[in-house]
């Protein structure tokens, strides 16, 4: 514990460097997290993976895009992919969308696949990203707490 002999070099551990908020996962992708005490007025644009816990008012455009419960998108979304949480007021494009049981959609939804948790609710018209034009559906409020299993939609409509 309290020797008189000096660590090696080998043994010094420098600290991390800083990577300007960017955070890397295990897979070796960099995301971005936007805490919960952030709000930003205005467009958000990154080429990077988003973590979103705070209130975005402004589009939002990234790769793949996670939204926790509690934060609040006034804006469009585009993204490869969203697992959204929270609240959007705006349309959505993605290819992979999973709408959780706390999300709460008003807007258009633009999709390749979707998954809808039980008790996730949306406001809008649902439009796969097909290249034969798939027909929209109507408008409609979807509130699906009363279905056993979620929904998931793909190139054809199926009830998992």
């Amino acid at each position: 514990m309290f020797s008189k002999s000096k660590a090696s070099p080998e043994s010094v551990q420098t600290p991390a460097q800083r990577n300007n908020g960017n955070v890397r996962n295990n897979s070796g992708h960099t995301f971005s997290i936007i805490a919960s005490d952030v709000e930003i007025v205005g467009n958000l644009n990154a080429r990077v993976d988003l973590h979103i816990d705070g209130k975005i008012q402004g589009d939002v455009t990234c790769g793949n895009l996670v939204q926790g419960e509690g934060s609040i998108i006034a804006g469009k979304v585009i993204a490869e992919s969203a697992r959204l949480s929270g609240s959007v007021e705006g349309s959505i494009e993605a290819n992979d969308l999973v709408i959780e049981s706390t999300a709460r959609i008003t807007g258009d939804v633009v999709y390749t696949n979707l998954t809808i948790a039980p008790g996730g609710q949306i406001e809008g018209k649902f439009r796969h990203k097909s290249s034969g034009g798939a027909p929209s559906i109507s408008r409609t409020t979807v509130d699906i707490s009363k279905v056993a299993d979620p929904l998931i939609l793909g190139t054809e409509a199926k009830v998992a």
